[in-house]
């Protein structure tokens, strides 16, 4: 369903050692840098299934501002890769939030999810449901 989600940065290189790290450690590669037909500087996380994870620099010039209300989550493999996850993302910049690292009980069982805001503020989610 979806191609892409962005999210921006008022700190491109801070962004990339940030989201290197982060999800490096969930399997993927460094960012492919791109450069905007406006000039601007966009970091490409690229999945294999097709979806794209976005950091750019606004293309308005204003200051790059966190959405109210929106998270960005990404898979993780196992409930130790959340924990990493969480871990990775503190040791580079971020910050935690909500609850503690572990498990919830939902609708869908045992599910196990970790929150951290980016050095932006951008909130994300390491997340993992078993099969």
């Amino acid at each position: 369903m979806l191609f892409h989600t962005m999210v921006g940065s008022n700190d491109i290189e801070r962004s990339k050692r940030f989201y290197n790290a982060v999800l490096g450690i969930l399997g993927h590669g460094e960012a492919t840098l791109n450069i905007a037909g406006s000039g601007h500087t966009r970091l490409f996380y690229r999945n294999e299934g097709g979806t794209n994870f976005v950091v750019t620099q606004p293309i308005n010039d204003e200051p790059a501002t966190v959405a109210n209300g929106s998270t960005v989550a990404f898979a993780c493999s196992s409930p130790e890769q959340v924990e990493q996850f969480h871990a990775t993302a503190i040791a580079n910049g971020g910050t935690s939030i909500e609850d503690l690292p572990g498990p919830r009980e939902t609708q869908m069982g045992t599910i196990h999810l970790a929150y951290v805001r980016d050095p932006d503020g951008n909130k994300l989610c390491g997340i993992y449901i078993p099969a």
